[in-house]
This record gives structure tokens, sequence and C-alpha cells, in this order.
């Protein structure tokens, strides 16, 4: 019983944490898609200093597609997809060791961006997008949240692979790698 109580209070504190992120993410994601939903027309554009507008500018764009207008149309897909990714978050994350602080941190801002677009998709029918920078596609809040989460995800992995490479590596192995260069005595 004991231990059943030490589980379930350690699951609590990950899920708090988990929650915590992706829901500061959901929030700041809905709010400002609220924003340009209520302040601009769908396709208007709006900057604040004419010299931005080629590099950055705010857009009411809607999306049936995937994150950064990617596959339009596919909106009943996307609408399935973050709810297995977030069932899927929800069953591993407790799993992960609190050490593995950049894993945990991908997935929360996978989870929150996945629940943020789908929110949008349960709701409008579509998701909206707001965020056009330069050449590249308009994309919002959560999109920016789950891309960011996944090159945290690959940096992660990466270096915790480096880590265990590098601690596989026996210290007679790295030795005999090296020249041995000997001594010779001085004289006095």
């Amino acid at each position: 019983m004991e231990s059943n109580n030490m589980m379930s209070l350690k699951n609590l504190r990950d899920y708090l944490t988990l929650l915590s992120i992706a829901g500061a993410i959901i929030i700041l994601d809905q709010l400002s898609k609220g924003i340009v939903r209520a302040n601009l027309a769908l396709g208007e554009v709006w900057v604040p200093w004419d010299w931005l507008e080629p590099y950055a500018r705010i857009v009411h764009w809607k999306n049936t597609g995937a994150a950064f207008g990617i596959l339009p149309g596919f909106s009943n897909v996307f609408t399935i997809l973050p709810m297995i990714v977030a069932v899927v978050i929800l069953f591993y994350y407790p799993r992960v060791p609190r050490e593995d602080w950049p894993l945990r941190l991908a997935m929360a801002m996978q989870f929150g961006g996945a629940i943020g677009n789908l929110f949008d998709r349960l709701t409008i029918g579509w998701v909206t997008d707001f965020v056009s920078v330069w050449k590249f596609p308009v994309f919002n809040v959560a999109d920016a949240c789950i891309t960011v989460g996944t090159m945290i995800l690959i940096l992660g992995i990466w270096y915790k692979e480096r880590k265990q490479e590098k601690s596989t590596l026996s210290p007679d192995a790295e030795s005999s790698s090296e020249p041995v260069v000997e001594k010779i005595p001085e004289e006095n």
C-alpha cells in the first residue's frame, strides 16, 4: 500500500510538471489566436512598422493542414493525430527519469502544442495561424512549441547518446589509443 501511495505521488508530481508547462503553452496559444481572430479579418495583415513588413508580420490565416500549412485539407487526420500523440505522452511522461529534463521539456512542449491546435480544430474546424516571418509558412504558438520541442528532443537524444558512448569507453581503451611516450631522465 505504501509503495502504491509513493508511486501515485510521484506520478502526480510528474503530471503537475507536464500540465504546468503544457497549460502555459495552451493558454498563450489560445490567447494569441483569440486576439488575432478578434482584431483581424481572415487574410488581413497587420505590421506595426512599414520597414518590418518584408521580414515579419501578423496575418490571420486559416490552416486546415498540419503545422506550417503542410498537407492542407487533411483536417480530420490532424484532429485524430494529436489525440494519439497526447495519449502516448500522458502514458510515457511519468516513465521518463526526472534527470532527463530535455526529454520531459520536449514532451511537455509537444503536448501543449498538440492540444492547442486540437482545441482549434474541435471548436472552429481549423487552426488559426498568424505569425509570418519572411517567406516561411505562417504558424502559431502551438506550431512553434511543437517544432522547438522536437528540436530539444533530437538534441537531448544526441547528447545522451554521446555521453553514453564516452562512458562505455574503458580507461584502458583510451590509453591504448594514445602513443606511449617514455620520459628520459634528466641529468642534474
